[in-house]
C-alpha cells in the first residue's frame, strides 16, 4: 500500500484532530470481546458448570465489564455463577480465538475457605455445578477444553 496516494492519506490523517484520528482508528480496527475464565481446582478435581444456553460443561466465567481487571472479573464471575469467593492465582493464560473475535483470560483460582460440601448454581444461567476428576472430564465447551489442556501442559 506504499506509494504517493498512501503518503497523501497519511499527511491528511495527521492533520485531523486527535479525537477524529482515534475515532477513525477505532472504527476501522477489529474489535474483540474479552472475558475471564476461572478454573477452580481441589484435590485433583475441577469445578465445572453447565449453562442454560450452551451445550457442554464449562468453567465459570464471562465478559469483563468496562474497566474491569481480568482477575477481578474471574473472581466476580465465580461469585455470581456458583456463589464461591475465589482468589485468582498467578499469571493468567490467554486464549485468542481470531475467528470468533474473542479473547479469554484464564486464571487458576483458589476457593476461599470454608468451601461448602455442595456447590449450587447461584444464577439462573447455570443449570448444574459439579466437581469432576481431571482424568474423567465430561464433554466440554471448546474454550474450556482448550484452557484445561493448556493449563495441564505447563
Amino acid at each position: 500500500m506504499e506509494g504517493p496516494l498512501y503518503g497523501l492519506f497519511l499527511r491528511a490523517f495527521g492533520r485531523l484532530p486527535r479525537r477524529a484520528r482515534r475515532a477513525l482508528i477505532h472504527w476501522g480496527a477489529p474489535s474483540f470481546s474479552v472475558g475471564s475464565m476461572c478454573v477452580i481446582e481441589r484435590d485433583g478435581q475441577v469445578l465445572l458448570i453447565r449453562n442454560s444456553y450452551r451445550d457442554g460443561w464449562g468453567a465459570p466465567g464471562g465478559l469483563l465489564r468496562r474497566g474491569e481487571e481480568p482477575g477481578a472479573g474471574a473472581e466476580r464471575e465465580a461469585k455470581e455463577e456458583v456463589g464461591l469467593d475465589v482468589e485468582a492465582l498467578g499469571e493468567p493464560l490467554v486464549n485468542i480465538d481470531v475467528k470468533a473475535r474473542r479473547i479469554d483470560v484464564v486464571f487458576r483460582c483458589r476457593a476461599v475457605p470454608p468451601l461448602p460440601d455442595v456447590v449450587e448454581p447461584a444464577s439462573v444461567e447455570i443449570v448444574e455445578v459439579r466437581w469432576f476428576a481431571l482424568d474423567a472430564l465430561p464433554a466440554m465447551q471448546r474454550e474450556t477444553a482448550e484452557a484445561l489442556r493448556r493449563l495441564s501442559s505447563g
